[in-house]
């Protein structure tokens, strides 16, 4: 074989091989694609932010939780998720929760390792808080919630991912409302390492949250009507006016700024009407990612199902 032929082998074997991977590229996509979109707009009942150790002037006194300590991020995840479940008490067998959180609670992983590395005494209970849904359950007691629990981490937005969730979750009749909820923590070197490469060529910043701080932020969702003042629903195409006027953050991997955003958005809806349209994430690769938030005057109920369009 003539060492033309054997070029011409390799490119085509290098075209195919191209092919393929723009192929798995594009259905990776448009799966993405499809779960970023709500099927049907979904109910705000009640929203809650708190933040512990940023120097704000917002930062939140933490309960204390018998079985957590050293880290804030088990009473940060209980503090939101009180408030919205006291502010619209329900049957806990008809209510989910999700929790979402990018790397989990990293002071109590941080805090295990050092001591097994320093030769110390294993502490059970750091073993049990390091995993992110054992708060869940202390919830799930606390305000006798029975019905499914989850817990997730994601690189994108997850403000679509836990609304996607919700509305994945509502097509249950036996479920009338979900929970869902964000925890942030800072942390030492290995976290911003980690930081660091998720970050690497996709132009996002690094956290800027002290070492020390802990940010929390929780939606309780049902389905759309009288119950709920607000619905949430995805934007319709808008142009760049609308974009320079609600720009949102290109926030770190798996920053959960956006759910603070929705939060006050919902806030300030209640107080005076009208939309606002939410910009989440708009460095997602799939483009913007936005939802429309309505107020709905007392009364008043959305005719529209919830249920696949």
């Amino acid at each position: 074989m003539t060492t033309g032929n054997v070029d011409s082998i390799e490119k085509a074997d290098e075209a195919g091989k191209a092919r393929e991977a723009e192929k798995a590229e594009k259905a990776e996509r448009a799966e993405n694609a499809e779960k970023a979109v709500l099927r049907s707009p979904l109910g705000i009942l009640a929203t809650a932010t708190a933040t512990h150790g940023t120097g704000g002037d917002d930062d939140t006194p933490l309960p204390r939780l018998s079985g957590f300590v050293e880290s804030v991020f088990s009473p940060l995840a209980y503090e939101v998720s009180r408030r919205c479940l006291t502010e619209r008490p329900g049957d806990g067998s008809r209510t989910a929760v999700v929790l979402a959180s990018l790397q989990g609670d990293t002071t109590t992983e941080d805090l295990a390792g050092q001591r097994m590395v320093a030769g110390r005494v294993h502490n059970p209970l750091l073993f049990m808080q390091a995993t992110a849904n054992s708060v869940l359950g202390y919830l799930s007691r606390e305000f006798r919630i029975t019905a499914q629990m989850f817990s997730l981490s994601t690189l994108d937005d997850p403000v679509t991912e836990l609304l996607a969730m919700a509305d994945l979750l509502l097509e249950d009749p036996e479920l009338d409302r979900v929970l869902v909820l964000g925890v942030e923590l800072g942390g030492g070197e290995r976290v911003a390492a980690v930081h660091r490469e998720l970050a690497a060529g996709t132009g996002r910043p690094e956290p800027d949250t002290p070492a020390s701080a802990g940010l929390a932020a929780a939606v309780l969702l049902g389905r759309p009507g009288a119950e709920a003042p607000v619905s949430v629903r995805p934007a319709e195409p808008y142009d760049v006016a609308d974009r320079a006027e609600n720009p949102g953050a290109a926030g770190h991997s798996g920053s959960i700024q956006g759910l603070f955003d929705l939060a006050a958005a919902h806030r300030r809806l209640l107080r005076h009407g009208g939309s606002h349209l939410l910009v989440t994430d708009p460095a997602d690769w799939r483009g913007p990612a936005a939802f429309t938030l309505t107020a709905h005057a007392p009364g008043t109920n959305e005719t529209e199902s919830h249920a696949h369009q």
